[in-house]
């Protein structure tokens, strides 16, 4: 299962914008080895605290410069969430259902994803996962038992917040306040808040927040209040999904899985009173955290990711109990659900037939250039075969009537259809990644200043190996990276250095003491060719929307 996340882990280029920032910000720490504030493009960034972009700046520091290194905490942080999940189930239930659970959590495309992804949520996930495991066990346990799993909670909670604030000691704590207050069990909350435990996660998070609010006063108003409390309540971030969002990204990005999830989720709230402690758990812990991020007017799929820990667990107890008995509720279950995966699996390599030889005059939906999509449209083979070829295992499950065959066949499909369109995959994010523009400018010798005109390629700097100058009316172009430099903007009238307002670019060009390549949009080429110095062969096109100048010393 590692090697199976581990594959060609590094081949695709660093999507833009989030893997693009977070990997830069983690390359700047590594070269300024400043750890207690993160910078992005040099200007301090504050969005999230330091945590993750430590990890990436070792593992940048111990394998290079590159897709593989950046990547690898998260996909070592998923590979120990999963460990975690076994050690609980083995230790609440069996081993049989430890390894179901991981196996189901593993193949979940949403799991897939983040595990191979430069984002925060995985190591998150982990985190928080671990709080909840250790608030769970604590009180099913007595003695000094109980106070070493609960100090071990604190801990988890205190680093789940050193990975991304209020929320990483807020989720676990609803999710356990809601199980305890289910199983009607009294006293926890001053066991919960016990003053060792408090000492515990405050040690942990009170060096870096007030090391951090002595270097910059105004981090605890931005990070409590901005950052936290308005992401929640207001569409400030522009992240703003409907209600039902999430019941969206559960059924879309849980594939397979989440065609026995309403069926299964219907019995088990018919079934809750005889239902074991640990089950309730999952129930609680996966309908309080879809809940909770649903009320939020800041919505995104990651932020849910731990709920495939819980429906993990509760799907494979599921499946123990169809294999146990074959003519049971949940064998029926799990046999409806591979005739809706058969249907399912026949419509999509239907639509996928239609659309392969069409796929050109669907590029703008699809926010891709012509040729892109076109490209796109050859790649269509492999999946169609491999539906095909799903859905007859579908339907021999089904008349075998054998649900081992069906978790076979839907632990299977996900990391089999991602593997082996990897390069369908890599025609979209090529489009969607500095990566190949990077690879058209020809090696900076070091003097050489990189300057971007009101654009910001993410990731451009990381491939370049230095941070760059960017010429802007307001910072606009760093919105999606980082909101704290906006924050900054408006509350401070002195710019960072490496910001320079737009209408001081002819200035800053003309009086230039270094060479410096200039990155631009087509629709600015005009601005380009009025440099003086500056023919029209001299500007290199790099893709669709980019363009690039080398502007020598006047």
């Amino acid at each position: 299962m590692g090697l199976a996340l581990i594959f060609k882990l590094g081949n695709l280029p660093l999507l833009q914008p989030d893997e693009g920032r977070n990997t830069e910000v983690a390359r700047e720490m590594k070269e300024s080895g400043a750890w207690l504030t993160p910078t992005y493009d040099g200007i301090t960034y504050l969005d999230k605290p330091a945590f993750f972009f430590k990890t990436v700046a070792l593992s940048l520091a111990a394998f290079g410069n590159n897709e593989t290194a950046a990547r690898l905490p998260s996909t070592l942080f998923g590979l120990a969430l999963l460990a975690i999940t076994f050690a609980f189930c083995r230790h609440v239930f069996d081993a049989r259902c430890g390894v179901m659970a991981v196996t189901i959590i593993a193949t979940m495309p949403l799991y897939i994803v983040f595990s191979r992804t430069v984002i925060f949520d995985m190591t998150l996930a982990f985190f928080v996962t671990a709080a909840i495991f250790a608030g769970y066990l604590a009180e099913e346990s007595d003695g000094k038992s109980r106070r070493n799993w609960y100090l071990l909670g604190a801990l988890a909670a205190g680093l789940a917040t050193l990975v991304k604030g209020p929320v990483g000691f807020l989720l676990p704590g609803l999710v356990l306040f809601v199980i305890h207050r289910v199983e009607g069990r009294v006293g926890v909350w001053q066991r919960f808040f016990a003053p060792l435990n408090l000492l515990i996660f405050f040690g942990v998070t009170l060096p870096w927040f007030i090391g951090l609010s002595l270097q910059h006063p105004d981090f605890p108003h931005y990070g409590l209040i901005e950052e936290s409390f308005h992401r929640f309540t207001t569409t400030t971030f522009h992240r703003t999904q409907p209600f039902y969002f999430y019941a969206l990204i559960i059924l879309g990005l849980f594939l397979p899985w989440s065609f026995i999830l309403p069926e299964a989720g219907v019995a088990a709230w018919k079934n809750k009173k005889i239902m074991t402690s640990a089950d309730r758990l999952c129930v609680v812990w996966a309908v309080v955290v879809v809940i909770f991020f649903s009320l939020s007017k800041s919505k995104l799929p990651g932020y849910i990711l731990t709920v495939t820990v819980a429906s993990g667990i509760l799907l494979a107890r599921l499946f123990q109990t169809a294999m146990a008995n074959p003519n049971g509720k949940a064998a029926r279950i799990i046999f409806r659900s591979a005739i809706t995966f058969t249907i399912l699996c026949l419509l999509v390599m239907t639509t996928a037939i239609v659309l392969a030889p069409r796929m050109g005059s669907l590029a703008k939906p699809l926010g891709l250039p012509q040729a892109t999509a076109e490209d796109l449209g050859h790649h269509f083979f492999i999946p169609i075969i491999l539906l095909a070829g799903f859905a007859a295992l579908g339907l021999l499950a089904r008349s075998r009537r054998d649900a081992g065959l069906c978790f076979v066949i839907f632990a299977v499909f996900p990391p089999l259809l991602f593997g082996l369109n990897l390069n369908a995959i890599e025609t979209v994010f090529n489009y969607k990644s500095a990566r190949p523009l990077a690879q058209k400018i020809q090696a900076l010798p070091p003097e050489t200043k990189l300057a971007f005109l009101e654009c910001f390629p993410n990731g451009l700097p990381f491939y370049l190996n230095r941070t760059a100058t960017l010429f802007t009316k307001d910072g606009r172009e760093l919105t999606s990276s980082s909101n704290y430099i906006l924050y900054r903007l408006k509350n401070d009238p002195a710019w960072p250095a490496n910001l320079v307002a737009v209408t001081n670019f002819d200035h800053w060009i003309a009086a230039r003491s270094n060479q410096v390549y200039l990155v631009a949009r087509e629709k600015d080429r005009p601005k380009l060719e009025a440099i003086q110095g500056v023919q029209p062969a001299d500007i290199q096109p790099f893709t669709p929307q980019y363009l690039g100048v080398l502007l020598k010393v006047p």
